[in-house]
């Protein structure tokens, strides 16, 4: 497919389709969801590897990238991943590229998530934004939108994007959706383009963001997944990357503005580069999975090997060892959220086996106090996605 860096594909145009009305959760099937099975999981979708940015951190970068190994999903199979994602208890697809906007099917997918009752998400650089295609994909159901940011200075970031009147465009959406109810979250990448962390919060403010999250620099992945780079803007020695993590905790507690990374994934992350016990084991692999444009199916995008296609997944491919191999945010902040959850559920297995030592250990665990901490910390942010 070609790629158009101005104007969205025909498809993510509104046509006259009504309203997605998704089916009603109730928080009794929740909580018997949390019993069964640990709750929602989450599925990171990239259905195209096409991008029309340029970022200086990044593999999937427009000037990078070799036109000859540009690939995207179907329609037809973006549908058979959401009926096998939502078998497999994924109650979050975050649809990501490169850039899921260079889709053409995207308002397609989007809509067939949400009336599957999947909550679709989109992780989007915000340049290829136009009044038609947000109101048609609030229209499709989509439930949240993360767009990047990278500095705190309008120049920087539409620099270091190669996107020219991003912000503007960012600050327009960032309207639209707040008059629909969609949350809108700025994701910033942990870079050398932040001088000052304390000058985020206004900068995010005066496009419309109502929170963020970070993005922990990555200079290295295994999988297919290109979002990384070894450029001297993400490169950073330990002491750096401590200082980093304390600079952003610093933000977060006396800026007041709210930052969805959990306090406590921010001092893992810590005991992490100081070499220390970690707390909480990554459940990637169990409750979060990335999907590429091959349709091959990997537990995060650190590891080399896929665990399986997305044809063959079910619960014998599941992985639960313990990792803590990485420093992938999206990965481990929901790990530390969710680990309350999958001890009820170990706890709830334990107890109809007759296992009481194992569900005592699991409900008397001192890190479920943390993990609901962490959750009550992000409650506002969690309620609206």
């Amino acid at each position: 497919m070609s790629l158009n860096v101005t104007e969205p594909p025909a498809a993510l145009r509104p046509t006259a389709l009504p309203p997605v009305q998704r089916p009603r959760e109730s928080k009794w099937q929740l909580f018997k969801d949390v019993l069964n099975h640990g709750g929602p999981g989450y599925l990171q979708f990239a259905i195209t590897n096409i991008c029309n940015a340029d970022c200086g951190f990044c593999g999937f970068a427009r000037s990078q990238f070799d036109p000859k190994a540009r690939k995207s999903v179907t329609l037809q199979e973006a549908k058979d991943v959401v009926d096998i994602a939502k078998r497999n208890h994924i109650g979050y697809l975050l649809f990501v590229g490169g850039e899921p906007m260079a889709h053409r099917d995207l308002r397609a997918m989007v809509r067939y998530s949400a009336e599957r009752g999947i909550h679709p998400m989109i992780c989007t650089n915000g340049g290829l934004w136009t009044d038609d295609n947000m109101k048609g994909l609030a229209g499709d159901g989509l439930s949240s939108v993360i767009m990047s940011i990278d500095a705190h200075d309008v120049a920087k970031h539409e620099a270091n994007r190669g996107l020219p009147d991003v912000c503007r465009k960012i600050k327009k959406a960032n309207e639209f959706f707040k008059t629909v109810g969609i949350q809108c979250t700025a994701s910033i990448t942990a870079s050398r383009l932040i001088e000052d962390y304390a000058k985020l919060p206004d900068f995010l403010r005066t496009l419309g963001f109502e929170s963020c999250t970070f993005s922990y620099p990555l200079t290295n992945l295994a999988s297919s997944y290109l979002s990384f780079s070894d450029s001297g803007l993400v490169n950073f020695n330990n002491t750096e990357l401590l200082a980093l993590f304390e600079n952003i905790k610093r933000m977060k507690h006396n800026s007041g503005y709210p930052v969805v990374n959990p306090t406590e994934s921010l001092d893992e992350m810590q005991r992490h580069l100081r070499g220390e016990k970690e707390q909480f084991s990554c459940l990637g692999g169990h409750k979060y999975f990335y999907l590429d444009w091959h349709l091959d199916l990997y537990r995060c995008h650190a590891w080399d090997k896929p665990m399986c296609k997305v044809y063959e997944w079910d619960n014998s491919k599941l992985i639960r060892d313990g990792c803590t191999k990485c420093m992938i945010d999206c990965y481990r902040d929901p790990s530390v959220l969710q680990h309350v959850a999958i001890n009820a559920s170990d706890a709830w297995h334990a107890l109809k086996k007759g296992d009481l030592g194992t569900a005592a250990m699991k409900v008397l665990d001192s890190k479920n106090v943390t993990s609901l901490k962490a959750v009550w910390e992000d409650r506002k942010w969690i309620g609206k996605v």
